[in-house]
């Protein structure tokens, strides 16, 4: 039923085609970040919403709906009327990486929404603690393999980009590490700072701060390419691990259903504002993330690719959620 109605208020907002973008937004418009404020889901959110206001001269309120890792905020948005009046800061947790993890997940990242545009992506960082003898990716592997099990890993929480990073190497090379969860990605790394744990495929964000105090050793980032916060850092696949790339991501969806014609209006304003250079450098976390931008469809097939390969992971590794 909650399909029929979205499908009749889509088709009742299309009948007034291009004058529907054309005076789109006319009222305030809900941006809906499934965690809590202060993370980068909430920054990018803010960010962008605060340039929104400016052009549209309609406030753009963030919501934060928190909790059961990002299920409820987004369920939130599934189920909201698809007239560009809610949209969400989503990405991999929510959108790439729950759908394995959830065999009864509530919302279809795909069926249920409507893309609009990919923000950013952000790759971890593998970070180890200076006890840990390891002073490259290689070390570390042959390290793990000494000593099966016997080094912990941290990560902001069971299912979190963090954690699928250590699963993935771990499907791929075959090892043997323990997993520790922590709640979010700063008491994870502080864990690998005070030697609780061996090491952790930390945020850059969380990263960088240690790192450059000598708190911590880098020894790789997971993106495709280095990252200008970190330039003398290899990426995985230059230290030796192919095929190995685990960006955090994010982007904007709306409701499934929501009129193209205000879809097409938020991919152009929202990719507008990513090429203003206070937003710009705002995005790019003092150099530790990718803006990305490109079309609706662009993001949909890339949402796609995500689920497929993250769901690989999952089960290769037998990863579940605590």
């Amino acid at each position: 039923m909650r399909r029929i109605e979205q499908t009749l208020i889509a088709l009742l907002l299309a009948i007034a085609g291009n004058t529907i973008a054309q005076n789109y937004p006319v009222k305030p418009v809900r941006m809906v970040v499934p965690y809590a404020a202060g993370g980068t889901y909430d920054i990018y959110a803010r960010v962008i919403g605060q340039k929104l206001t400016e052009v549209w001269g309609q406030p753009v309120v963030i919501e934060n709906r928190v909790g059961a890792n990002a299920i409820i905020g987004t369920d939130l948005v599934a189920k909201s009327a698809p007239d560009g009046y809610t949209v969400m800061m989503g990405g991999i947790g929510p959108h790439g990486i729950n759908p394995s993890l959830y065999p009864n997940l509530p919302y279809d990242p795909v069926r249920d929404f409507a893309p609009v545009i990919h923000i950013a992506s952000a790759p971890n960082v593998l970070i180890v603690h200076p006890s840990v003898s390891a002073q490259s990716v290689n070390d570390l592997i042959s390290l793990v393999q000494a000593k099966p099990g016997q080094l912990s890993f941290s990560s902001a929480g069971s299912g979190s980009s963090q954690h699928l990073s250590a699963e993935l190497l771990k499907s791929l090379i075959g090892l043997k590490m323990t997993h520790v969860p922590y709640k979010g990605g700063a008491p994870g790394a502080a864990a690998v700072v005070a030697g609780d744990v061996s090491l952790m495929f930390a945020s850059a964000s969380d990263a960088l701060r240690f790192v450059g105090a000598g708190r911590v050793r880098a020894l790789a980032v997971t993106g495709e390419k280095r990252i200008s916060a970190l330039p003398d850092v290899p990426t995985m696949i230059e230290a030796g691990v192919p095929g190995f790339v685990a960006d955090a991501w994010f982007g904007v969806l709306a409701p499934a259903a929501t009129p193209p014609d205000i879809v097409s209006k938020l991919n152009i304003d929202i990719g507008s504002a990513l090429k203003v250079p206070e937003v710009a450098e705002r995005v790019s976390l003092q150099g530790s993330a990718v803006i990305i931008g490109g079309s609706s469809e662009q993001f949909g097939a890339f949402i796609r690719s995500e689920i497929a390969k993250w769901s690989a992971v999952v089960k290769s590794s037998g990863a579940k959620v605590d």
